[in-house]
């Protein structure tokens, strides 16, 4: 029982440690963490409390890294 306890602890615990992580990656793909996503914006990951990370299309043949 007490293995159980303590099993418990640490996953809980544990918990908001990994939903950060998510937001961090989302935050990474320069996207932003919504509800649902506008139809100028795809889905690209998830971020916690079932949001979903959402970066803007960009038009064919253009690149921001190369303005």
């Amino acid at each position: 029982m007490r293995t159980v306890l303590f099993l418990f602890a640490v996953l809980f615990f544990l918990a908001p440690a990994k939903n950060a992580f998510f937001d961090q990656k989302c935050y990474r793909l320069n996207g932003r963490c919504l509800n649902s996503c506008q139809k100028n914006e795809e889905l690209v990951a998830l971020c916690q409390k079932s949001l979903k990370c959402c970066q803007t299309l960009q038009p064919c043949g253009v690149n921001k890294d190369n303005d």
